[in-house]
C-alpha cells in the first residue's frame, strides 16, 4: 500500500434478497424463494432516510449506490485513496434462526468477494458476522485464508453484551487470526434501543446508538476481554468520537470505587481503551470550532485512536470535507494513513486473497 489516504468505513448496498441466492446452496435459495423472502431491511438505516445516503451519491431511483464503478468516482479516484474497507450492512443478524442469520451473513461475504474485492485491488472487507457464536467463528475460519478480509464486524446492540463469555470463542478466532472486531451502530432488534423502552422515531434510535456504544464497550472491558484477548484491537465504527473522554471519566471513576468486583480489571479502563480500542471519524459530532475540537483531543489524550472514513454513502459531510472541520491539521497524516495502518494488519502487509 502507498502512503496514501485509507477510508476506514464504505458500505456497498445489497440490492435485494436476489443477488444473494448465487451465493447460497441450493436448499436457501429454495427455502428463501418459497417464503417469499425478497427484502430484508434494518430500521437502522431506513433507505429513505437523509442519512442514509448522500444526496449528490444516490442513484436515479433515489436508491444508494450498489456498485464499484461508482464507489471509484465517488470515493477511491476522487479522494486517492490507497485503500478502503467495506462494512456491508445487510441485516443478517435479524433473523431469530441462528441458520439464516448464517446462510445470509456468508452469501453477503461470498457477494462482496466476487462483485467488489475481486474488481478493485485497492479493496479490502469486513467479514460480516452472523448472530450465533458457532456460526461466526465457522464463518471466521473460512474467510481468514482470504487476507483482503481485515476484521470481523458486528452491531453496537445485539443479542448479548459483547464482553460475555459466550462470545469469547469470537474474540479467541479473532485474536488468532490478527483481525480486529469491528462493532458499527445498528441494532438486531432483540432489546429496545433506549434503556427505558421502545422509542416512536427514529431519531431517538439514532441517537440512542452512542448509548449501544458505550454499554458494548463496558462489557469488553469489565468482562475483561483485553486481559484474555490482549492482542484484539475493538474498532467502533459510526460512533460518534465525542462522547468517549466523559464515559471513560466515568468508567474509570466508578471501578475505582468496586474494582475488587472485577480483579482482572488491573489498570485504569481508560487506559485499557486507549490501548485496545480505536473510532472512524464519521460521524464526528463535535462543533467546528478548532479550540473545542483541540480540548476533545486532549480530554480523549491519545492522537493514536482516530481513523479516517468517509462513511461513505452515509450523509455524514457534504462536498469535498474529507477531515471533519477543527481537526488539527498536524493530525490528519496519522489519522487518515498511519493510524489505518497500524490498527490493520493486513493492509499494512499489503494482503491479497
Amino acid at each position: 500500500m502507498t502512503d496514501a489516504a485509507i477510508d476506514c468505513d464504505l458500505h456497498p448496498a445489497v440490492p435485494g434478497v436476489a443477488a444473494l441466492l448465487p451465493y447460497m446452496d441450493e436448499y436457501w435459495r429454495h427455502t428463501l424463494v418459497e417464503r417469499g423472502i425478497e427484502t430484508l431491511e434494518s430500521a437502522s438505516y431506513p433507505p429513505n432516510a437523509p442519512s442514509t445516503c448522500r444526496a449528490d451519491w444516490r442513484g436515479p431511483k433515489g436508491q444508494a449506490p450498489g456498485d464499484v464503478a461508482l464507489l471509484r468516482r465517488q470515493v477511491l479516484d476522487r479522494w486517492g485513496a490507497a485503500a478502503g474497507i467495506l462494512n456491508p450492512l445487510f441485516p443478517a443478524q435479524l433473523p431469530f434462526s441462528r441458520d439464516m442469520s448464517a446462510a445470509m451473513a456468508r452469501a453477503v461475504n461470498d457477494w462482496v468477494r466476487a462483485e467488489w474485492l475481486d474488481r478493485d485491488a485497492r479493496l479490502r472487507a469486513s467479514i460480516l458476522l452472523p448472530n450465533g457464536v458457532e456460526e461466526a467463528v465457522a464463518e471466521i475460519e473460512r474467510l481468514a485464508p482470504d487476507r483482503r478480509f481485515v476484521q470481523g464486524m458486528v452491531l453496537c446492540m445485539g443479542e448479548i453484551p459483547l464482553g460475555r463469555r459466550e462470545w469469547w470463542p469470537v474474540h479467541a478466532a479473532l485474536e488468532r487470526h490478527g483481525l480486529p472486531l469491528g462493532i458499527h451502530a445498528g441494532s438486531a432488534w432483540r432489546h429496545p434501543p433506549t434503556s427505558v423502552g421502545w422509542p416512536s422515531w427514529h431519531v431517538e434510535e439514532y441517537a440512542a446508538n452512542s448509548l449501544g456504544f458505550q454499554a458494548s464497550l463496558a462489557s469488553l472491558v469489565t468482562e475483561g476481554v483485553f486481559g484474555k484477548f490482549p492482542g484484539l484491537t475493538v474498532v467502533l465504527i459510526e460512533s460518534g468520537v465525542s462522547w468517549l473522554p466523559a464515559f471513560l471519566w466515568r468508567l474509570t471513576k466508578c471501578w475505582k470505587g468496586v474494582r475488587f468486583e472485577i480483579p482482572w480489571v488491573d489498570r485504569p479502563p481508560a487506559e485499557i481503551v486507549r490501548d485496545h480500542v480505536r473510532l472512524t471519524i464519521r460521524p464526528f459530532d463535535a462543533p467546528e470550532d478548532p479550540a473545542v475540537v483541540e480540548r476533545l483531543m486532549d480530554h480523549l489524550r491519545s492522537d493514536a485512536m482516530l481513523l479516517w472514513a468517509t462513511d461513505w454513502p452515509h450523509w455524514h459531510f457534504e462536498g469535498d470535507a474529507t477531515a471533519p472541520p477543527g481537526l488539527p491539521p498536524g493530525l490528519l497524516h496519522r489519522i487518515m494513513v498511519d493510524n489505518p495502518r497500524a490498527t490493520y494488519a493486513r493492509i499494512r502487509e499489503g494482503g491479497t486473497a
